[in-house]
């Protein structure tokens, strides 16, 4: 992202992008703080804000494509499946706790 420069402004592309980032952060501070939370009623309104911040990055995310200004490559259906082999071999919740 370009800097402001000669007092130009930002432009409607770097506000995006910065609400974007902001969001993103959002929902990594109260992902964290929502699993580590054991209160059910507080973890229950972290979940709640987590979901809106959610929500909010993505309609963020929406605008930015639909303006070409997020570029997004599809994954190809070897990717999806290397993908797919990898979490099936490595990441199975039986072998999170075996001694």
């Amino acid at each position: 992202m370009p800097n402001n420069i000669e007092g130009r402004g930002l432009t409607d592309r770097e506000m995006v992008q910065l609400c974007l980032e902001l969001e993103k952060g959002r929902c990594r501070s109260l992902g964290s703080t929502m699993l580590e939370t054991t209160h059910k009623e507080l973890r229950d309104i972290y979940t709640q804000c987590f979901d809106n911040a959610s929500k909010n990055h993505y309609k963020l995310y929406q605008l930015m494509d639909e303006k070409g200004w997020y570029k997004t490559e599809l994954a190809t259906v070897d990717q999806i499946k290397n993908v797919q082999e990898y979490m099936q071999n490595n990441l199975h919740p039986d072998d999170q706790f075996q001694s």
